[in-house]
C-alpha cells in the first residue's frame, strides 16, 4: 500500500534549505518524504546518527535526487553541526532527533539524557552563532519536535492539555524533552532566536519501529505471538495519523510565530485495549488468509504494567487550529487501515529490524 504525500505549493514562494535532525526516524523519515512532495524547490539535509531506530531504507526512495542529501552523524557533534550550516547555507532546522521510547529510558536513561538535552543544546548554541553570523536574518527557524507526555498525566476527567499547561514529565525520557523544551523556550527569550516549539500526541503511521504499540501489535498478529497490553488497557492516548503531524509542522514552519509553542493532537483519544481489539479486528479483515491464530484478539495478553505508566493524554489543539488554519484530517480508523496495511506489504522493512538485539529488549521488557 502506498503511502499518499500531499502536495500543496502555497507556501513556496521563498524556497527553503533544511536541515532535518533524526530525518531517518519514524516521524523524521515521514517529514522529509512529506517536504519534498510539498516543496521540491526546496533542499533537504538530513542528519541522522542511525541508531537503533533510524533506518536509512526510510529514504531509500530519496537517494540520488538532486534536493536532497544523508548525512551519517550525532546532534552532539558541534563542529559537524557547523560544518553543515555553513556549506549548506541552512535558514531552517527541523529537529527530530531524539530517543523518545519510555520502556528503554526507564532501562537505560543515560543516552536519553545526553541525546535529548546536550544534543538540542548543542543545536541551539550553533544555530544561534550561525544566524547571528548572518545578521539575524527574519525568516530562519528553529523548529523542535517535542511529545505531550512532558505534561504528565491527565485524570478521566481533566480538560486535555494546552500551551498553558505546567510541565510535570512522569518519566526519563519525558524529562530529558521537558528539559529540552525549556532550553529552546530560552534561547528565544534570552538571545531572541526564531525557535518554534511543538508538543505533539501519540503518532502512528509507515516506518514506525516494531518497539511501539501499534508496529508491535500488527506485526506480533502477523507472526501469531502475543499481544502484550500493559496493566488494565485502559490507559488513554491522542492518536495522531503521522501525515496529519507533517502537514502540521509544515504550517508551523511557514506560518508560525517565533517563540511560540503549538500542540498538535489528533482528536482521536482511545483506551489502549480498545485500540489493540480494533487493530485485531482490522487485521483480520486485511490479512485473513496469512494468520496464524484467528480471530486474532485470542492472541491479547495483559502484562506487568509499565512503571510510572501515565494513565491519559489528550492533546487541546485549538491554538494551531483557530492562529494558523490547521487541523487533523485522518480519523483513527482510517490512519490504522493505511498504517496495517503498510506493514502487511512491506515485510521486507521490518523483518530485518527483529533482531537478536530487539529480540533480548523485547524479552526484558514483557518477561
Amino acid at each position: 500500500m502506498a503511502v499518499q504525500y500531499s502536495y500543496d505549493s502555497s507556501e513556496d514562494a521563498t524556497p527553503r534549505r533544511l536541515l532535518v535532525t533524526g530525518g531517518a526516524g519514524f516521524i523524521g523519515s515521514n517529514f522529509v518524504h512529506h517536504w519534498c512532495h510539498a516543496h521540491p524547490s526546496d533542499r533537504i539535509v538530513v542528519l541522522d546518527a542511525l541508531t537503533y531506530a533510524g533506518n536509512r531504507q526510510n529514504l531509500a526512495a530519496l537517494e540520488g535526487q538532486e534536493q536532497f542529501r544523508f548525512v551519517q552523524g550525532n546532534i552532539c557533534d558541534r563542529t559537524l553541526i557547523d560544518q553543515l550550516l555553513q556549506e549548506e547555507a541552512i535558514d531552517t532546522v527541523a529537529h527530530f532527533a531524539a530517543e523518545s521510547h519510555v520502556d528503554r529510558s526507564i532501562i537505560g536513561p543515560d543516552a536519553f539524557i545526553q541525546t535529548n538535552v546536550v544534543g538540542t543544546f548543542t543545536l541551539l548554541e550553533a544555530f544561534k552563532q550561525y544566524w547571528e553570523h548572518q545578521q539575524k536574518p527574519d525568516d530562519y527557524r528553529f523548529v523542535h519536535v517535542s511529545t505531550d507526555e512532558v505534561f504528565g498525566s491527565l485524570g478521566p476527567d481533566d480538560p486535555a492539555f494546552s500551551e498553558t499547561t505546567p510541565y510535570a514529565p512522569n518519566s526519563p525520557y519525558s524529562a530529558s524533552k521537558a528539559g529540552s523544551d525549556h532550553l529552546v523556550r530560552a534561547y528565544h527569550h534570552t538571545y531572541s532566536l526564531p525557535t518554534l516549539l511543538t508538543n505533539c500526541s501519540n503518532n502512528y503511521g509507515p516506518y514506525h519501529y516494531p518497539e511501539k504499540l501499534i508496529p508491535l501489535m500488527s506485526i506480533n498478529i502477523l507472526l501469531g505471538k502475543p499481544l502484550p497490553v500493559y496493566g488494565d488497557g485502559q490507559n488513554v492516548r491522542d492518536w495522531l495519523y503521522v501525515l496529519d503531524h507533517c502537514r502540521a509542522l509544515d504550517t508551523v514552519i511557514h506560518r508560525g510565530i517565533p517563540g511560540e509553542t503549538y500542540n498538535i493532537g489528533g482528536n482521536n483519544e482511545v483506551k489502549n485495549i480498545d485500540l489493540v481489539q480494533m487493530i485485531c479486528r482490522i487485521m483480520d479483515e486485511l490479512a485473513s488468509q496469512h494468520l496464524p491464530v484467528k480471530p486474532s484478539r485470542e492472541l491479547i495478553t495483559f502484562v506487568k504494567d509499565r512503571p510510572g505508566h501515565d494513565r491519559r493524554y489528550a492533546i487541546d489543539s485549538t491554538k494551531i487550529k483557530t492562529q494558523l488554519g490547521w487541523a487533523p484530517l485522518v480519523t483513527v480508523e482510517e490512519g490504522l487501515r493505511q498504517t496495517l496495511g503498510w506493514y502487511l506489504t512491506h515485510k521486507t522493512w521490518w523483518e530485518p529490524l527483529l533482531s537478536e538485539e530487539y529480540q533480548a529488549y523485547y524479552r526484558q521488557v514483557y518477561a
